[in-house]
């Protein structure tokens, strides 16, 4: 038990220093914490059980609930895993498109982060197989107040990579996956597209079955995913945020 929730909570602090800070980070490292304290009360913890019924049925239903929450979260885990094999072929196997929209991640210290810098080299590629379609970064500023813009962070990394400075359209305003969609779709209407043209939308693997379904919503109506690989080291604390966030857009309404 200790070990677990010094693990749990040393991965925590680790993200957290790189400037990474989300419910994915959270919630295993007040897990972990709980553990550690748990294991180090643990003969006052039995004591305190031992002296009333009800406390006994409160400790186990407490345990009961963790250990269904883990189900559902690793059930998730596994429906998500199919929806990235469903979704992804399309932007292969699709129309051509129009546009290609790069959804941001987040960008500690006005840097690209390694999560982001996957998503806009599949960008890239993308946009190297589909030489005419318009290329939308889309990334509004940093809610901790940084002097930046996502969509200008991913716009230079483009540029400095190769991509034609015409085919760029930046979309910085958002501050959401709802918003992403919503801005960028009134961005391409304004430069002649119809929502009924076929997009690719290039995001993380783990965001992907979110990020079409959020799509759909504002407009989009022929959307194919390209899914990119999640760096290890953030990969299951992205999918639990994953986790919380799916639910949190279903009772939004979001899709």
């Amino acid at each position: 038990m200790v070990v677990v929730g010094a693990l749990l909570v040393g991965d925590g602090f680790a993200l957290m220093l790189r400037g990474v800070f989300n419910f994915g980070i959270v919630v295993p490292c007040v897990l972990g914490i709980a553990l550690m304290g748990l294991a180090w009360r643990w003969d006052a913890v039995a004591r305190w059980r031992a002296a009333q019924p009800w406390r006994q049925w409160l400790w186990r239903a407490g345990w009961a609930g963790l250990i269904v929450w883990l189900v559902s979260v690793a059930l998730f885990f596994q429906y998500m895993r199919n929806d990235i094999a469903r979704l992804a072929p399309k932007a292969s196997a699709g129309p051509v498109p129009l546009a290609i929209i790069i959804l941001g991640s987040g960008s500690p210290n006005c840097e690209v982060s390694p999560t982001l810098a996957a998503r806009l080299d599949d960008g890239l590629q993308q946009a190297r197989r589909f030489p005419a379609a318009a290329v939308v970064v889309s990334g509004g500023e940093d809610l901790r107040g940084l002097p930046c813009t996502e969509a200008s962070i991913m716009g230079d990394y483009l540029l400095a990579h190769g991509l034609a400075p015409g085919r760029l359209v930046s979309e910085d305003r958002s501050t959401s996956t709802a918003e992403n969609m919503q801005f960028s779709r009134q961005l391409l209407v304004q430069r002649g597209m119809r929502t009924t043209d076929p997009v690719i939308v290039v995001t993380s693997d783990f965001h992907l079955m979110r990020a079409e379904r959020i799509a759909r919503k504002a407009g989009f109506a022929s959307v194919s995913g390209a899914a990119a690989p999640t760096p290890l080291y953030i990969r299951y604390n992205a999918w639990l945020r994953e986790y919380f966030a799916y639910i949190s857009g279903w009772l939004l309404g979001e899709y």
